[in-house]
């Protein structure tokens, strides 16, 4: 697998106190790699989450929307290579089987098991692989380090991908490590595909759910690859206390805006990631819309423009079609007004006032869209709503990687 050009290093991960790591090898395709991972968590480990809001959802998502009103969790197990959605009752009853081996393995409740897999849909998760995968890596726990787990949950990305911050809590240094896998079927209705973020800060599970939404509403749910929402996206935060701080149970506790910031910064530097290992994406686009009704206007008009299969292949060719931001933005539904409308690409004005500006260069347009990372700005002119959404290029890699995805 060619990797993508816009990949980023793996960066150097420090282990998180209350956290221990064991992958195996179940075989859910025709490969030798890991593809089970099992995550120990210590007890008391505070648990949120964001989850997929399509209304074909996998039973692990279903199972994880039930688990989070318990606010604690002593596992994590993911699935690679297949996804378990749209499997029935036979699906359900995998999951169910897998978090219960894994909870009688740790000794804890089935309960504080959370779950997410990852894959084909439509072909139910074999129940002996997966109880004797996730089996493997309970008597594995402890071999395996973030970059391991990272490779085991993935499927078409390119690259590992992980990231981590810190902040201060009064005079106690917490880190907040996550590892996230996603390429294809990326334009999250909440999150991406597969998130894992785990930090030894004692947080209170209402709190932690308060950040985590609040990231990932400036993240995950602003990056788009290809317009398709995936039945399995879940994005878990696992906050186990190993810090030893004063408990973080508000926005008004000491320390909550640090660890906030930190968490949000977190989720930024994860989201975009996913959509540099876009499949078969060349160019990383950044779209800022301001001069919206609102905040929600903006976000919906930037994706649109994400999402134009005419916006990307453009980009992709390097052709200044600025007349292709006007339709995205015109076809948003959204309120605009030609004649207020300005765009610009690079630090470029093409367009303002309905028309084309007075003296428009391409040359260099056509020299920022040669690089690799683009910006495209737009300007409503109506109001104070502002967003900022990220996405690629659209290339003949991505329908090579999607017409062969189940061979």
């Amino acid at each position: 697998m060619t990797v993508s050009p816009l990949a980023r290093p793996f960066p150097a991960l420090s282990p998180i106190a209350g956290v221990r790591i064991g992958t195996a090898t179940a075989g859910y395709k025709a490969w030798t790699r890991a593809d089970v991972t099992l995550v120990d968590l210590a007890p008391g480990t505070a648990v949120a989450g964001v989850l997929t809001r399509s209304k074909c959802p996998s039973p692990e998502v279903e199972l994880c929307r039930a688990r989070l009103a318990g606010g604690r969790a002593r596992a994590l197990v993911v699935n690679a290579g297949n996804s378990n959605a749209f499997t029935g009752l036979s699906g359900r009853e995998a999951a169910a089987t897998q978090t219960a081996t894994a909870a009688a393995l740790l000794g804890c409740a089935a309960e504080e098991v959370f779950a997410a897999s990852t894959g084909v849909i439509g072909v139910p998760l074999p129940r002996d692989k997966a109880v004797a995968g996730v089996t493997a890596a309970h008597a594995a726990l402890g071999q395996a380090d973030f970059h391991a787990a990272t490779v085991a949950i993935g499927t078409t990305d390119t690259f590992p991908k992980a990231a981590t911050t810190a902040a201060m809590i009064g005079d106690t240094r917490v880190t907040l490590t996550g590892i996230i896998k996603g390429s294809g079927m990326i334009a999250p209705d909440m999150a991406t595909m597969l998130g894992f973020i785990f930090t030894d800060a004692v947080v209170a599970p209402e709190f932690l759910q308060a950040a985590l939404a609040a990231a990932n509403a400036a993240s995950f749910s602003c990056i788009t690859v290809d317009g398709d929402t995936s039945t399995s996206d879940t994005v878990l935060a696992f906050a186990t206390g190993a810090a030893g701080h004063a408990e973080l149970a508000g926005w008004a506790s000491p320390g909550a805006d640090a660890f906030a910031a930190a968490l949000a910064d977190l989720c930024h530097q994860l989201a975009q990631l996913v959509v540099r290992d876009g499949e078969g994406a060349t160019k990383f686009i950044t779209i800022t819309v301001t001069g919206a009704e609102d905040d929600r206007a903006a976000r919906v008009i930037g994706l649109s423009i994400a999402n134009s299969p005419l916006v990307k292949t453009a980009i992709a060719g390097g052709d200044a079609n600025w007349g292709r931001v006007v339709m995205a933005v015109g076809k948003a539904g959204e309120a605009a007004e030609r004649d207020r409308l300005s765009i610009r690409f690079g630090s470029t004005e093409v367009a303002a006032g309905g028309m084309v500006v007075p003296g428009y260069d391409e040359a260099p347009v056509a020299a920022h869209l040669a690089g690799q990372d683009v910006d495209i700005a737009v300007d409503l002119g109506l109001g104070q709503g502002r967003a900022r959404v990220w996405t690629c290029d659209l290339t003949h890699g991505y329908i090579s990687i999607n017409a062969d995805y189940r061979s």
